[in-house]
């Protein structure tokens, strides 16, 4: 994709570049082996087999009632698939598709569209079964009173093919979005679509179902400060968990969260079709200078995280979110909108 306003790497179908009004507005790094060595913020990571965490790094009760163990990365759970997971892998493409469209969006100029494929093995990072993945990625522009619109369309399917009846599936992307230009998001203009949120132990494990968020209104804008609010939190947009099907791909797409910096002027708006989403503000980030590439700290980018309930394969009534049959293909959709006045 020359010139392209996105660019992509094999390793973990990783987004590296989403360039708008000359900003690359994701975290990253030049070079594929950069990301090998210093990625542990898991920036722009195709994340599986599950995204988030799950309860004490185990499948409780699946293929009959099996137990399997996963790495525990994450203090006592497993975190985004686990030691290696699906975003530190290589995958095979980009593989040219044609243009897919993003059917939301009329009058996209320029699409283009690139497939990513990773076979990921029965027993992978301790997961029964082994499963077809792939993600999508369409690359495409508007125009919106007079601005030239980027706009980015993902879209993930996976299959399980053998080794099990059963597994567990849930993906996302990992992009640590700054739309400042410079080191932190201090200044950004966030909304969210919801007020409703899954209540979390010391862990990061869901404690109830959805419950009204405190520390920011949805649907109100607020503004990210140099510290404050500290966000990790997994946002409902879809409170009926057996609703929710394990193909989302059919259904509308929801914006999830609106952004924008009043100094660079750029915006960014996030669509999905699943259920719900992580918002994170960065706290954790800790990279060091490398590369001619200032170090990048606490707060230096926010990510939004669209997926299926946080631990959904051990939770009963919400299993059928993130429980892939043989017979039966996960899919979900995202897509990026990013402009500058």
């Amino acid at each position: 994709m020359a010139d392209a306003p996105v660019t992509f790497l094999p390793l973990g179908a990783i987004i590296q570049e989403l360039r708008v009004g000359g900003t690359n507005i994701v975290q990253g790094f030049p070079s594929q082996s950069l990301y090998e060595s210093y990625n542990d913020p898991f920036f722009g990571e195709t994340i599986g087999r599950v995204a988030n965490r799950i309860k004490n790094a185990q499948l409780d009760s699946i293929n009959g009632g099996k137990t399997y163990t996963l790495a525990a990365n994450n203090g006592a759970h497993n975190l985004h698939g686990g030691v290696i997971g699906w975003g530190k892998k290589i995958w095979a493409g980009p593989t040219p598709v044609g243009i897919k469209e993003i059917p939301e969006f009329d009058s996209v100029d320029g699409g283009e569209s690139v497939k990513f494929s990773l076979v990921s093995q029965d027993g992978d990072e301790g997961f029964p079964g082994t499963v077809e993945a792939s993600v999508v990625y369409t690359v495409g522009k508007q125009l919106q009173d007079g601005k030239e619109v980027v706009l980015l369309g993902i879209e993930y399917e996976a299959e399980l093919v053998g080794g099990a009846e059963e597994t567990a599936i849930n993906m996302t992307n990992h992009s640590y979005f700054n739309l400042t230009g410079g080191p932190s998001i201090e200044g950004t203009v966030v909304t969210l679509c919801t007020n409703s949120y899954l209540p979390v132990d010391d862990g990061g494990i869901p404690t109830s179902g959805p419950a009204p968020f405190s520390k920011v209104e949805g649907n109100k804008a607020f503004t990210l400060g140099a510290v404050e609010p500290d966000i990790d939190d997994c946002f409902v947009v879809n409170e009926e968990p057996t609703s929710v099907p394990l193909n989302t791909r059919g259904l509308p797409l929801t914006k999830l969260v609106t952004a924008h910096h009043p100094d660079s002027k750029i915006h960014l708006e996030v669509y999905s079709t699943e259920p719900a989403f992580q918002f994170y503000t960065g706290k954790y980030i800790d990279v060091p200078e490398v590369a001619g590439l200032p170090a990048r700290g606490p707060r230096s980018g926010f990510c939004v995280e669209p997926s299926r309930y946080v631990n959904a394969c051990n939770v009963d009534e919400w299993k059928g979110q993130m429980l892939l049959k043989k017979g039966n293909k996960y899919g979900c959709r995202v897509v990026y909108r990013a402009w500058k006045e």
